[in-house]
């Protein structure tokens, strides 16, 4: 069996889902995402990058979120579908 990929929430494209493993942030931004449900084994699927990559809109917990490159490349997980 395939070792799951290991990608940044930055990285995924359009339709890709993600499993959160880890949100490498501190303090007040760290408990705004956890709060909108960006926790540990959480679904994340990528809905819409903007043209320039910078917002990225998220969909977790029946909920779409846009979040910034600062965000976004600070939350890790592993790639459960590339969307196709």
């Amino acid at each position: 069996m395939d070792k799951p990929k290991t990608i940044k929430l930055l990285d995924g494209e359009k339709g890709n889902v993600i499993k959160i493993t880890s949100l490498n942030l501190d303090g007040v931004m760290r408990r705004r995402l956890l709060d909108l449900g960006f926790v540990t084994g959480a679904i994340v699927e990528v809905v819409r990058k903007s043209p320039l990559g910078d917002p990225i809109a998220f969909r977790v917990s029946q909920t779409t979120i846009a979040l910034r490159e600062e965000e976004s490349s600070r939350i890790e997980g592993e790639l459960v579908s590339n969307g196709e």
